[in-house]
């Protein structure tokens, strides 16, 4: 599909004669007459390029207006600025307002195309960046065969083709945004932004701009993220921080669909798909009352909850071998082979996924090659301050062997029996017992089934 261009020019002739130069280049257009026309083209839809007359029907300056519109859409969106009255202090204003070029009337026909096709490269260029930056999350799958990432696979499918609101639950560096970008890129919104904003990230006072945005003085506004995100997805990642007395204004946007920017008594309908997550426990937030619940109803439409990565400890070895593939194919690393996962296997992984991902791009980094050795301490050296504490023998140094080996085997086993959620057969397995023997070996160290 070629580029669109937007003409903004009050002058039908001007209108009629771009309109002909640039469609005869291969182009798309669309018209607007007056400044009320042109907010409306730019709101309805942003063009790729946008060429303004600096001065319409509004004032002397009221192309400007339009310029700093949509670059607070889209500060990449390149605008050329045309004028038939133009000094050099209009063509300066012009560019550092955000102009792309500036060209005065009566204008050279192939330098306008010169600069319109320099534009259309260029903001194609900045795209295929933004895309790439992204590339991460659009890559990487949510992977593992444990029965809690099978069920949220089976859930993304499902809402990706409803508007309901979800409401994500999981632990710091879970996969909570991997998931909602998921289901913004399998849903009819995925050609529409995916706008994050996090509460645990933003200062106290700017929770309301982030999301509401601002008029200011000067005339200029400042989009929050309910615009920004506008046609497409809102992830309010650790909602739970987000102050009560702003809570009461997302509230109102939820039921009535539509808000108030700071400073301005104009309300804005909104046409935007909220999903919300927090690492914290929400019943604990709300029942200490610094979250509404009233709003968590309104938010948690459909509920998802992710699992601690030490939780499905069967996912650990997929995910280590799809990390090694990805990141040593993205970065063009040489790849290896992890030979020996127990260590990987009995950590506790406190920073979940996020963690373990670190873990490899580290080796990936330090290039340990064949060298089974070096990756071993590599692992070791990561992970030996968890590994100690849970499998330290400090406390049986002083007791006699027998004892000793007894406190060992029952801490190694209550901590297999954690990380299978007390399924005897499945920690049999993995340890390399029979599942019958299993059995007489936690009556005889006094353990407690789990289930």
């Amino acid at each position: 599909m070629s580029a669109e261009i937007l003409i903004i020019d009050d002058n039908a002739d001007i209108r009629f004669i771009l309109d002909e130069l640039i469609k005869d280049s291969g182009y798309q257009t669309r018209l607007a007459a007056n400044f009320n026309q042109a907010l409306t083209e730019i709101d309805k839809k942003l063009p790729d390029v946008a060429i303004i007359d600096v001065k319409l029907d509004k004032g002397d300056n009221d192309g400007i207006l339009l310029l700093n519109h949509i670059k607070k859409k889209n500060s990449d969106l390149p605008v050329i600025m045309i004028s038939g009255h133009a000094n050099i202090e209009m063509a300066v204003n012009s560019l550092k307002s955000g102009a792309f070029e500036f060209i005065q009337k009566p204008f050279d026909k192939e330098r306008l195309l010169n600069f319109i096709n320099r534009a259309v490269e260029n903001f194609n260029l900045k795209n295929e960046n933004k895309k790439l930056t992204t590339k991460l999350f659009h890559t990487f799958e949510l992977v593992g065969n444990s029965a809690n990432i099978l069920s949220i696979k089976d859930q993304i499918n499902k809402l990706s083709k409803s508007e309901s609101r979800i409401f994500i639950e999981g632990p710091t560096g879970s996969g909570k945004e991997l998931i909602s970008r998921k289901i913004h890129k399998n849903s009819k919104r995925r050609d529409g932004p995916f706008v994050v904003i996090n509460g645990a990230l933003l200062d106290a006072k700017k929770y309301e701009l982030e999301l509401f945005g601002e008029e200011r003085n000067d005339g200029s506004i400042f989009y929050g993220g309910l615009e920004k995100a506008s046609g497409g997805i809102l992830l309010i990642d650790e909602v739970t921080e987000i102050p009560l007395e702003t809570q009461t204004k997302i509230l109102r946007v939820v039921i009535e669909q539509k808000f108030k920017r700071i400073n301005s008594n104009h309300d804005i309908k909104v046409d935007v798909r909220i999903i919300c997550s927090s690492s914290k426990d929400i019943s604990k937030e709300i029942k200490n009352g610094n979250f509404r619940e009233d709003l968590f109803h309104r938010l948690n439409v459909f509920n998802i909850k992710i699992d601690p990565l030490n939780k499905r400890i069967e996912d650990i070895p997929i995910l280590t071998d799809y990390f090694i593939n990805s990141i040593c194919e993205t970065n063009n690393f040489k790849k290896f082979k992890i030979k020996d996962n127990n260590y990987l296997l009995n950590y506790d992984w406190p920073g979940n996924v996020r963690e373990l991902r670190n873990l490899i791009e580290r080796i990936a980094i330090l290039s340990p090659g064949d060298d089974n050795e070096r990756l071993m301490n590599i692992i070791k050296e990561s992970l030996s301050r968890s590994l100690e504490k849970d499998f330290s023998v400090t406390d049986t140094l002083t007791v006699p062997l027998k004892e000793a080996r007894e406190s060992f085997e029952r801490k190694y086993l209550e901590s297999q029996l954690k990380k299978f959620s007390g399924n005897i057969s499945k920690t049999a397995k993995f340890i390399g017992m029979e599942r019958s023997a299993l059995h007489r070996k936690l009556r005889l160290l006094g353990i407690k089934d789990l289930n």
